[in-house]
C-alpha cells in the first residue's frame, strides 16, 4: 500500500512538473517591483502562463529588448523608448501609468530649503554649494531624467561632490542619507525607504518631474522567437480596466504610487 501511495505521489509531482514545463512563459524586463505582485497574477491565470520578470533599470531593460532576450519591456524613459522604436527594436508602445520624480535632500541647509518650485534651479544651487549629490549613474530612467535636468540647469556635474554610484535606487537613497546629500528618486522608492532615511523632499510638482511608464513589445520581425501573440495580450491587459483598477489601488505607506490616464 505504501508503495502505491508513493507511486501516486510521484506521478502527481511528475504531472505538475510537466505542466509547468509546458506552460507558456512571457519574458518581461521592467523597473517596477512591488506593483507586479498584484498586477501579474490575473493575467497569468487568465492566459495560463507565467510572466518571468527581469528587474533591471530602464537602460538594461532596453538592451535586453534590443538583443531579443525578452518579449516585453516596461520602462520609464520616453526618449530612450522612442529611440528603441525608431531603430526597429520595438512595436506598439502603450502608456500604462505615471507618477513623478522627487528631488531629495537633508533639508537642513538654508541655501536649499524644502519647497522650491523649480527643480533645475534647486539643482543649480546644489552644484553651487558643492553639496554631495549621489547619482544612480546606471543609465536607468531616473538617471536619464537627472541628466536632462542638469542640462536644463546649464551644468555639467563633476568633482568630488558629484558621486556616480552605479547602483539601484534603494542603495542610492541610503548613500545620500549617509552623506547628508541630495539625489533624484522616483516617488515610489522614496516612500518605500522613507522610514529608513532622514531625506526630505526638496522639490516636487515641477512639470519636468513627470514620470510616465510605457510598455513596448519587442519587434518579432527583428527577433522571430518573440512571443508576439502573448505579448500583445499582455499590452492589452496592462491598459484594461482591470489592470488600471489594480494600478490605482496600489499603495505604499498609505499613498497611491501610480496613476493612469
Amino acid at each position: 500500500m505504501q508503495g502505491i501511495r508513493t507511486l501516486f505521489l510521484l506521478t502527481g509531482l511528475l504531472c505538475l512538473a510537466c505542466n509547468a514545463f509546458a506552460m507558456e512563459h512571457l519574458r518581461l524586463a521592467t523597473t517596477t517591483s512591488g506593483l507586479l505582485a498584484v498586477l501579474l497574477p490575473p493575467f497569468e491565470q487568465a492566459n495560463t502562463c507565467k510572466v518571468d520578470v527581469i528587474a533591471v533599470g530602464t537602460g538594461k531593460a532596453i538592451k535586453l529588448g534590443e538583443t531579443g532576450d525578452v518579449d516585453v519591456i516596461l520602462v520609464h524613459a520616453r526618449s530612450q523608448e522612442d529611440t528603441f522604436i525608431d531603430k526597429g527594436f520595438g512595436l506598439d508602445r502603450r502608456d500604462v501609468m505615471y507618477n513623478d520624480f522627487v528631488l531629495l535632500g537633508p533639508g537642513n541647509e538654508a541655501s536649499i530649503e524644502p519647497g522650491l518650485p523649480d527643480v533645475a534651479a534647486a539643482m543649480a544651487k546644489i552644484a553651487g554649494t558643492k553639496a554631495f549629490f549621489v547619482s544612480r549613474g546606471d543609465d536607468s530612467g531616473t538617471h536619464t531624467r537627472e541628466r536632462q535636468l542638469w542640462e536644463v540647469a546649464g551644468i555639467t556635474p563633476s568633482g568630488k561632490w558629484y558621486l556616480e554610484a552605479g547602483r539601484g535606487m534603494g542603495e542610492v537613497l541610503m548613500m545620500a542619507d549617509e552623506l547628508q546629500g541630495y539625489t533624484l528618486s522616483d516617488r515610489g522608492t522614496y516612500l518605500a525607504f522613507k522610514a529608513k532615511t532622514r531625506l526630505q523632499i526638496i522639490v516636487a510638482g515641477d512639470p519636468r518631474l513627470f514620470n510616465p511608464y510605457g510598455a513596448i513589445m519587442v519587434n518579432p520581425q527583428r527577433h522571430p522567437h518573440v512571443k508576439a501573440d502573448l505579448a500583445k495580450k499582455f499590452l492589452d491587459y496592462l491598459t484594461s480596466k482591470q489592470a488600471k483598477a489594480l494600478i490605482t489601488g496600489f499603495r505604499a505607506e498609505g499613498e497611491q504610487l501610480f496613476y493612469v490616464q
